[in-house]
């Protein structure tokens, strides 16, 4: 089974190496010297990591025969592919392999089905599940601990305490407008009555982010 473990950036210096923007949470086994990985697009692979460092906080990787810095700028965007037993699994109980998640049903802490998880998203703050829901929409659920409760990987599901606006933005877009109704106060509320349009901006905005912030270690918001 193949596994993305890093995209490369842009190059570092001018003997080769070069920035990698790391996918996996065991970088020092899948990102080791000696380690060949495949490549997406495949004709750039496999490549050999010939040596690796951390420089202010940014993993620097060299790869055999790539020698200067037109060579590690011609490899600029490619993804980085290791090899993975599927049998295998992270040591840490709160890190999973994309696989293992893909799929999973998800449903709240009172039971309600959402989905299943159809793709995993790694972004550079945290991992999303984006996930199917049975009408065919699809909904972004951050992979963090105070909204992913538990995986279940025995029964096959993700349970989820979601805030309120994250699943349903109609939700978010009535408790937005009730706030800036509150706040406005008495007189807002008259003037809002005589002529607003249904569903103020700045509720609709509200119920986009929350479904939209914020798969794949479990993090913390």
């Amino acid at each position: 089974m193949q596994l993305v473990v890093g995209r490369i950036g842009r190059a570092h210096g001018i003997r080769g190496e070069v920035t990698v923007e790391v996918r996996t949470d065991e970088p020092e086994l899948r990102l080791g010297p000696g380690a060949v990985l495949a490549t997406d697009p495949a004709v750039a692979g496999p490549l050999t990591i010939e040596s690796g460092r951390v420089h202010s906080g940014r993993l620097l990787l060299r790869f055999a025969g790539v020698g200067d810095r037109t060579a590690a700028e011609a490899l600029r965007n490619i993804l980085l592919i290791a090899e993975v037993d599927p049998e295998e699994t992270p040591e840490d109980p709160e890190e999973f392999y994309d696989h293992q998640l893909m799929d999973l049903e998800v449903v709240t802490v009172d039971g309600t089905v959402i989905g299943r998880i159809t793709e995993i998203s790694h972004l550079p703050s945290q991992d999303l599940f984006i996930v199917e829901r049975p009408d065919g929409a699809e909904v972004m659920i951050p992979f963090v601990s105070e909204i992913v409760t538990e995986i279940d990987l025995d029964e096959q599901r993700a349970v989820i305490d979601p805030p309120r606006g994250l699943i349903d933005t109609d939700e978010a877009e009535i408790a937005s407008s009730r706030e800036a109704g509150h706040e406005a106060g008495p007189e807002a509320e008259h003037e809002a009555g005589q002529g607003s349009p249904a569903g103020s901006a700045d509720g609709s905005v509200n119920g986009s982010e929350k479904g939209s912030e914020s798969g794949s270690e479990r993090g913390d918001a």
